[in-house]
């Protein structure tokens, strides 16, 4: 894949993430925390693929997965850091439900009908996974989603509230280095001799700093909006009365 060609489906995926977080808006902050634990799943899901992005081998569900991260930021920028928790651990709920109820699936025995054999073996080649990588997943995934939920608060302190674009980004760029660093290690550590292990992060880590680059022109965007529509619902609620 070229890399503009890259860069495009992340601006199409960033969109359509912001654009269905901002439904928050009128809804609550459970539309957001809902989309936040859908792409975690669907990243779950498509990882299995795997792409060549420049010179990098990477899974096919890089986009999708470091797309939570500008998730999490938008909700605890407008919403604050216990909505951004709750986030994260519904995320984890949510992953431990799909790959309870994916086990339960493969164990079934597939009914003996015509062409049936064949779409078995399909969703057994992508949906069964070893142990140490589920392991790997489900720690990789908490430790680093909670680091950007604390760190994102503790840049917002640290500048005042000022400098969206360095709490949104110094937030997510380290916990994409801790998320891959835990990954990696715990699911291809003595599987894999180490230079390939470190190519491994390095290659996945720099397509993830760039699509982090790329979410902040979008967190800029969801939190204007945000702030725009509560100005608006202030001014209709003060000239109800």
């Amino acid at each position: 894949m070229l890399l503009l060609e890259f860069v495009a489906w992340v601006v199409a995926t960033l969109s359509i993430v912001t654009l269905t977080v901002l439904a928050s808006r009128r809804f609550g902050v459970e539309i957001a925390i809902g989309i936040f634990a859908t792409l975690t799943i669907v990243a779950n899901v498509v990882c299995r693929k795997l792409v060549v992005i420049g010179s990098f081998v990477v899974p096919a569900g890089v986009i999708v997965y470091s797309s939570t991260f500008l998730v999490t930021d938008i909700i605890s920028e407008v919403y604050g850091r216990d909505e951004g928790k709750k986030a994260v651990i519904c995320g984890l709920l949510a992953n431990i439900v799909m790959l309870v109820s994916v086990f339960i699936v493969l164990i079934w025995t597939p009914a003996n009908i015509p062409g049936n054999s064949e779409v078995a073996k399909a969703f057994e080649t992508v949906f069964s996974l070893t142990p140490r990588i589920v392991f790997a997943s489900i720690v990789a995934y908490f430790v680093s989603q909670m680091h950007d939920v604390y760190a994102f608060h503790f840049w917002k302190v640290k500048t005042h509230g000022k400098h969206l674009w360095l709490r949104n980004n110094a937030s997510t760029i380290v916990s994409q280095a801790i998320d891959t660093a835990i990954f990696i290690t715990l699911a291809f550590y003595g599987v894999v001799p180490n230079d390939v292990l470190f190519s491994m992060m390095f290659g996945q880590y720099v397509i993830k700093v760039l699509i982090a680059l790329l979410d902040t022109p979008f967190m800029y965007l969801a939190t204007a909006i945000f702030k725009d529509l509560k100005r608006v619902e202030a001014s209709k609620h003060s000239t109800s009365f």
